[in-house]
């Protein structure tokens, strides 16, 4: 099975689990405004909308249900106490969370680099035994990857995000992200054909 149909797999599989409902820009906007001015109620509204993506963003950097859980709400509180610096020019308000979240998985696996050494363990259940094989293949294959190729693959095919949203995400030029993306595929099919 070909790298890029086990990230379609495992994407497909992840918004079936998770109740995934458009939201337009306009009433995300508006609840933005409100929680920059104060009102938590707006700000938890933002949470709800968010926190699956959030949490499977993270969850796929760290390969840990309970470290990604911690983290989300950590994230979370840091989008709470910076939301009156999002402006909003030209990027959108899941793009500025991302970055947040990206800036904080970052800063936690450093501080886990200076003590002890990282321990990750994969805690979802699965009743399909095959198809949590090929999960842990996944996530094996892509926890390989050097950081800014897991992160373009992460937000691509698991977070179904656009290389434009990524653009922002990463601040680096979409054709950079599409080579990193290219590389990245190439390296995961090596990696899961059996070559290292």
């Amino acid at each position: 099975m070909s790298a890029k149909r086990l990230i379609v797999k495992e994407e497909n599989k992840a918004h079936e689990t998770s109740e995934t409902v458009t939201h337009d820009e306009t009433a995300i906007a508006r609840l933005v405004e409100k929680a920059a001015g104060g009102d938590f109620g707006a700000f938890g509204e933002l949470y709800n909308i968010f926190l699956d993506r959030i949490y499977r963003y993270v969850f796929y950097q760290v390969k840990d249900k309970m470290t990604a859980e911690d983290l989300t709400e950590e994230i979370f509180l840091k989008a709470w106490k910076a939301i009156g610096s999002y402006k909003g020019k030209g990027q959108a308000f899941s793009s500025w969370l991302y970055r947040i979240a990206h800036n904080h998985v970052i800063d936690d696996f450093r501080k886990k680099r200076k003590g002890a050494s990282l321990e990750m363990e994969t805690a979802a259940i699965i009743d399909n035994p095959e198809q949590e094989l090929v999960r842990q293949e996944l996530l094996e294959g892509i926890s390989c990857l050097p950081p800014q190729q897991k992160q373009v693959i992460i937000l691509k095919f698991i977070e179904g995000l656009d290389n434009s949203e990524i653009e922002q995400i990463m601040g680096k030029s979409q054709g950079a992200i599409r080579v990193m993306q290219m590389r990245a595929l190439a390296t995961l099919q090596r990696r899961l054909d059996g070559e290292k």
